[in-house]
């Protein structure tokens, strides 16, 4: 059986811990969004193992915190459920990462000569101190999300125009708040008046932050690769070996990062509205292909890191599996499962208006059957126990002190006056 080695405090990139102070505050504050109601911690809560305990989340224009959130009402209710599964925050400041988003949306590449392969192409500014920076400013864009819809408030009318036109409005907005204007000439040692202030100093602030507080590396099974035999139980220890063995997890989910970073098809239950290409016009879900254009890539997602997978249910790019359980048989028998799966599985808070689209795919003959011809994993026979064993395993990744007592946690209160998800 061969183990990766070790994650250690070497593995991850360093962040100034006054701007992670700041991006705490930031990640807390509701001031990032269009309509001031919803923050980036809505979606990604400690509480939720830093995801929000739904399927698909309900963002701009919900009213609650984690499954308890409802989907609005009158019009103020969403348009829209969000297309797939909120993903935890963990160990997102590693060096190693180089993807992210389940369908690779955002890489680090020179496609367009700034560091990035993303959605604003050639419009992303310059100066992120990671990938992770870079992914911050996509959710502050995107409608029903955190952005709102057109017409509603100055960042969604900009959106409209191109992507990176509301950054600098989200940008003003922030630093003309006294004490964020402070806050930001003592973080970074290039701003001199808060006038200076961009996207990228706010982004670079908020990877600090969740880089610093998701930082988990102190698990069970982290101590038994640094050398601590005794600290994994016997279910645990035989679902390592099935894991880096028979029912071959390791495959995909392999190295220090437990993924191998790439995209795979695994016949998940398909729901929701879905992400497609921008002239598809049907209700369905096309992974990576999405992203790349490319038939090979059809149905495939990136595959999850799996540190604190016992906090982040439900699981699956679209959440369709509540618990682990449901989740490895699925990997293990996945055409058994999809043909047994029920809608009612899925958290979905309450939408009437939306379901029609909510399972409409499942009416697409058609659709169903490109679907069921993607599959890279095949069948793998494993008794009761030796699952029971693999979820043992899988709560053996679960971190101690990390999770229990993160560097900095939920701010009382945020410099804007909004309220604090707690």
């Amino acid at each position: 059986m061969e183990l990766p080695a070790p994650l250690t405090k070497a593995d991850f990139l360093a962040f100034d811990h006054r701007q992670a102070a700041l991006g705490q505050l930031l990640f807390y504050d509701r001031i990032l969004s269009g309509n001031r109601n919803i923050a980036c911690a809505t979606c990604h809560h400690p509480r939720h193992g830093t995801g929000d305990g739904l399927s698909l989340g309900i963002g701009e224009g919900g009213e609650g915190l984690g499954p308890d959130r409802l989907a609005g009402t009158g019009g103020d209710r969403i348009r829209k459920r969000i297309p797939r599964n909120a993903p935890g925050l963990w160990n997102l400041g590693t060096k190693e990462l180089h993807t992210l988003f389940h369908d690779g949306r955002l890489s680090v590449a020179d496609t367009y000569d700034n560091g990035f392969n993303s959605p604003a192409e050639e419009w992303l500014p310059d100066g992120f101190n990671s990938l992770l920076a870079a992914q911050a400013v996509f959710p502050l864009v995107a409608q029903f999300e955190m952005s709102g819809n057109p017409r509603e408030n100055e960042i969604a009318g900009a959106i409209h125009d191109r992507i990176d036109a509301a950054w600098p409005i989200l940008a003003k907005r922030v630093r003309v708040i006294p004490d964020y204007g402070r806050r930001f000439v003592a973080a970074f040692d290039h701003i001199d008046t808060p006038e200076q202030v961009t996207i990228v100093e706010i982004a670079n602030a908020l990877a600090a932050f969740q880089a610093i507080e998701w930082q988990s590396l102190d698990s069970p099974f982290d101590r038994y690769l640094a050398g601590d035999t005794t600290a994994l139980d016997g279910a645990q220890t035989r679902g390592m070996a099935l894991f880096y063995g028979k029912a071959n997890c390791a495959s995909c989910h392999s190295g220090k990062l437990m993924s191998d970073q790439k995209f795979h098809a695994i016949g998940l239950p398909p729901f929701g509205p879905g992400r497609t290409r921008r002239f598809d016009p049907m209700v369905r879900d096309v992974g990576r292909m999405g992203e790349s254009d490319r038939l090979e890539d059809a149905y495939r997602f990136r595959t999850p890191m799996l540190r604190n997978v016992e906090l982040t249910a439900p699981y699956g790019h679209n959440g369709a599996y509540p618990t682990l359980d449901g989740i490895i048989r699925h990997h293990l028998a996945p055409d058994t499962m999809l043909q047994a799966w029920a809608p009612d599985t899925a958290a979905l808070p309450d939408a009437p208006w939306l379901a029609a689209v909510d399972f409409a795919v499942w009416n697409d003959a058609r659709e169903m059957a490109r679907h069921a011809r993607f599959r890279d994993i095949e069948p793998v026979a494993l008794a009761e126990a030796e699952i029971s064993d693999l979820v043992a395993f899988l709560k053996a990744l679960t971190g101690t002190g990390s999770v229990a007592a993160p560097p900095f946690g939920i701010p009382a209160t945020v410099p804007s006056g909004l309220p604090v998800d707690r």
